[in-house]
């Protein structure tokens, strides 16, 4: 009769704990949830006032390539375009994208596929050290380094596109490579099992059977890559000149969206054109960063459904 009580007051307590877990799950989740959605209502509404209640027209904000806030156009609109920094950000996270890709691949299958334990040995803690390098001092070793050297072959003042591809492509390296070995290492042992029995040399399993295998994992690789790239803030303003104008070259100064945020964000007055603007190319980020988080989704349905 005892042993019943104790059961009976055990499993009463363990339902009690696992109500009170429960409880502090929700009230974390439904925390995350609003914290989320008040940044997404707050950046959203900022965002849309300079076309709401500042009347500038959205279709010069996107096309026109004059940058200043404070001045206003024979036309009566603000000059206040985005599109030389649309066009920076989207040029250095390409132009990274595509420099890092090769590279990140290449390492990846030396690790897992040519030479795994020695590959491990070498190049994991390569990739764990540039990952946790802070941004500024990537954009210290471009200024000092990058810069000069981009000056001297291309010529130039250095600070551009050009610079930022090279920086950005050093940063969004590990982040590239490491998913890459994930996506690699998720393929099945005996799909090359299978490609070797059946006569296929080595390089033709690699190129035939893994990375086909594994292409969904590696265009989400890619992609939270550009992800990276294109919200980078400080590294980028420190090598590309942050000259709110059309890139004439990848040599000249040009901007990003983050670049020009982080330099004019605190000179401006809450409520004011000068910042509802910013608060605009803010949204564009945030917007960029949500078609990223979906195409990533997009392909890792894909990917399953094949």
């Amino acid at each position: 009769m005892e042993e019943i009580q104790e059961r009976l007051l055990g499993n009463s307590k363990k339902g009690r704990l696992e109500k009170i877990g429960k409880s502090i799950s929700f009230i974390c989740i439904a925390i995350i949830v609003c914290v989320v959605a008040s940044i997404l209502y707050f950046v959203t509404s900022k965002g849309l006032s300079t076309f709401f209640v500042d009347d500038v027209s959205f279709w010069n904000f996107l096309t026109s390539s004059v940058w200043s806030p404070g001045n206003v156009g024979e036309d009566g609109q603000p000059l206040v375009g985005a599109l030389p920094m649309i066009t920076g950000s989207f040029l250095v996270t390409l132009l990274s994208a595509v420099l890092a890709t090769p590279f990140a691949i290449g390492a990846a299958i030396f690790m897992t596929e040519i030479s795994p334990s020695t590959g491990k040995r070498v190049l994991q803690p390569v990739v764990e050290l540039l990952v946790g390098i802070p941004s500024v001092v990537y954009g210290f070793i471009g200024l000092t380094v990058i810069v000069p050297f981009v000056r001297s072959i291309f010529g130039g003042t250095g600070f551009g596109i050009l610079s930022s591809t090279f920086v950005l492509f050093v940063m969004i390296l590990p982040t590239v490579t490491s998913m890459a070995v994930d996506a690699l290492n998720s393929v099945p042992r005996h799909y090359r099992e299978a490609s070797l029995a059946m006569g296929a040399t080595r390089w033709q399993t690699i190129y035939k059977v893994v990375l086909r295998s594994a292409m969904p994992g590696l265009l989400t690789a890619v992609v939270f890559g550009m992800a990276r790239a294109f919200g980078e803030a400080l590294a980028v303003q420190m090598v590309i000149g942050n000259a709110a104008l059309m890139p004439g070259s990848l040599v000249t100064p040009a901007s990003t969206l983050t670049s020009i945020l982080t330099m004019s964000m605190g000179n401006t007055v809450m409520g004011t054109l000068e910042n509802n603007v910013l608060w605009s190319l803010a949204l564009i980020l945030m917007v960029m960063a949500l078609f990223f988080n979906i195409l990533t989704r997009w392909i890792g349905k894909k990917g399953a459904m094949k």
